[in-house]
């Protein structure tokens, strides 16, 4: 029969205190999130306040000079009297930009800096904000207008029509009665706006509405625009055989015709961006120095900061304010969670710029192969830690910014018995086919026997998978770009 006990035994267990889940959540936040909470944290406790660097003071510039100096620098009446003819003769004389008037003579012209100056960044508007500019400042009346909106709504992206005329038709209808004709006549109004091709259904009708605009004496125009409408896929095929046999159009002809259509955007959209550009802040500043390199925090990155020590001692002197001093609290563990979160970013990047310096010193091709791991062992922390720091954060460095994930990849076995990192051997494979001889692209499999002469071995697959992440083309269709270079 079981009788109830009391034991007592020890045992170690991890508590994840307030103060410990503040450090991790701020430890993996990139710059810009950890921007927003101090920033809300200084508007919402008392407690803190951001230290501000020491500024010139710049307020004994307008104080009265002393009075030794007021007594030299009134001096004798005959002093005043030559200042107030000095005086006098500012007084008299004319701006010579003044004399300029207007036209009719009738009085000066505005002053210029009376104007306030506007300045857009045109490159901010994106594709529907211009297409719905250009159709508030054309002449059409404001029935067409509001169907050239809807017709701009069912734009996507590159500047295709996603809806047919007859869905648009119909969804208006809803508040006025608009016909199939009205949509299509302001559709082909809308295919005249810039960038030439938006608004067309395929990529033919966009090719074909980029050589209508062309001027109807250049050569090969016609022949393009035939081309375009019925033959568009033998170009994607580069059959220039069955084109020159279904044109009937000589070789030089149609050469001609082809350079026009690949002149040509298939993505008239593409050239406005949808959103607004994302700035990288960097976390760190890697320096060269005479000592070796130098790792240092950016100050601008996150505001330091203090305890309000006002408010501090008004806590310490009384028993209440039980909520200033919970705020108090808040702040001095957020204060040293951002110093931890500081220390632990040095330590990290330290520890990458000691094990990849010859990627500093000499680019991609001296990589070294790194895992999380390497860096944990190195500072005495957990592997989780490590990739809490260097997801989204960035380091910048005399070759450019980087992340510090791009330093961490995997390794190939050399012939030596040493690991190659991957980045190394795609900056290789990138630099051969940079360098290799117009007309004489290197194959995968050359590519591979390379590298293995050269003590990495890897597999022609392997090959193959870096360059295509790459964006670099195979080396059948190298040769083909050369040929029509060349042509």
């Amino acid at each position: 029969m079981l009788k109830p006990a009391l034991q007592l035994k020890l045992g170690q267990q991890l508590t994840m205190t307030p103060q410990l889940q503040q450090a991790i959540r701020l430890l993996q936040l990139p710059v810009l999130e950890l921007q927003a909470q101090v920033q809300e944290a200084l508007e919402t406790n008392v407690m803190l306040e951001a230290e501000e660097d020491e500024q010139l003071d710049l307020g004994s510039l307008d104080q009265a000079a002393p009075e030794g100096e007021r007594e030299s620098e009134g001096g004798s009446d005959d002093d005043d009297g030559e200042r107030e003819e000095a005086d006098e003769v500012v007084v008299e004389m004319e701006d010579p930009w003044a004399e300029s008037s207007t036209p009719s003579g009738d009085g000066r012209a505005q002053d210029d800096d009376d104007r306030p100056l506007e300045f857009t960044d045109e490159r901010e508007r994106d594709l529907h904000q211009h297409l719905i500019w250009q159709l508030e400042v054309s002449k059409l009346d404001p029935r067409q207008v509001w169907i050239g909106e809807a017709i701009v709504d069912a734009l996507n992206d590159d500047g295709y029509l996603t809806e047919s005329v007859a869905d648009i038709a119909r969804s208006l209808s809803a508040d006025l009665p608009v016909s199939e004709e009205d949509v299509e006549q302001v559709l082909a109004f809308v295919q005249t706006l810039d960038p030439t091709g938006v608004g067309a259904r395929s990529a033919a009708e966009c090719i074909c509405l980029q050589l209508t605009q062309l001027d109807p004496e250049t050569p090969g125009r016609d022949l393009a625009l035939r081309i375009a409408h019925d033959h568009l896929q033998a170009v994607a095929d580069r059959d220039t055989a069955e084109l020159r046999r279904t044109c009937d159009a000589d070789e030089d002809s149609l050469l001609t015709a082809l350079a026009l259509i690949r002149a040509c955007n298939p993505r008239p959209g593409s050239a406005f961006e949808g959103s607004q550009p994302e700035y990288i802040v960097p976390d760190v500043f890697v320096r060269r120095t005479d000592q070796g390199w130098s790792v240092e925090i950016n100050p601008a990155s996150v505001p330091r900061l203090k305890v309000n020590q006002g408010y501090a001692s008004l806590v310490s002197r009384s028993a209440d304010y039980a909520t200033l001093r919970a705020q108090l609290q808040e702040a001095r563990w957020l204060i040293r969670s951002l110093e931890i979160r500081n220390d632990t970013l040095l330590k990290v990047a330290r520890s990458i710029v000691q094990r990849q310096a010859a990627f500093l010193e000499k680019g991609d091709e001296a990589m070294q192969p790194m895992i999380l791991r390497d860096v944990a062992e190195a500072v005495s922390m957990h592997e989780s830690t490590i990739s809490r720091v260097t997801t989204g954060k960035y380091m910048h460095t005399p070759r450019g910014i980087y992340e510090f994930r791009y330093f961490f990849s995997s390794h190939v076995s050399g012939a030596d018995g040493e690991d190659v990192s991957s980045v190394a051997i795609r900056a290789r494979i990138r630099k051969l086919i940079a360098d290799e001889e117009p007309g004489k692209a290197l194959s995968d499999a050359q590519l591979a026997e390379i590298l293995s002469r050269e003590g990495v071995k890897v597999a022609r697959r392997t090959v193959a998978k870096y360059r295509e992440a790459m964006g670099l083309a195979s080396s059948s269709e190298r040769r083909h770009a050369v040929a029509r270079a060349r042509a």
